[in-house]
């Protein structure tokens, strides 16, 4: 199999495609099947490409890929305590909390934090109720 990088003429649109082989690409173009998904143009070219070399990483690549890891979850772990120490955990029933502060003028001290799912957000989001989403590390993992 070889990956190639295309061009649509017409659209400009650039895109991969796989072939069986590189005469495979030649005799698609030839039989004129080669078109784009956006235009529908005939008139696909490929690009210049560089070869993708598959190399073994060393020790200090992964050395540094783990201190980047460990600066991150450092990092993250850091803005779970900054939000345990100013906001109120309301558990499962965040949504339902961010919705009553929203539309009952319920004013608390604090902000509210918990878990809710991706369609509880985009449902908030929908109404008018900012929330976000961050990554939480649980205390029990390593």
């Amino acid at each position: 199999m070889i990956k190639y990088k295309l061009i649509c003429k017409d659209c400009d649109l650039n895109f991969d495609s796989w072939f069986a082989t590189s005469s495979e690409y030649e005799r698609l173009k030839k039989k004129k099947l080669l078109n784009c998904h956006n235009c529908n143009s005939e008139k696909v070219k490929k690009t210049i490409m560089a070869p993708q070399l598959i190399s073994h990483k060393s020790k200090n690549d992964e050395k540094i890929n783990l201190e980047k890891y460990n600066k991150v979850k450092k990092t993250i772990k850091h803005y779970q305590k900054f939000i345990k120490d100013n906001f109120n955990y309301v558990g499962e029933n965040f949504a339902y909390e961010a919705r009553s502060i929203h539309y009952n003028g319920k004013k608390k001290s604090k902000g509210i934090y918990g878990s809710a799912s991706k369609e509880d957000l985009k449902e908030l989001k929908e109404e008018g109720i900012d929330a976000q989403m961050i990554p939480w590390i649980d205390e029990k993992e390593n």
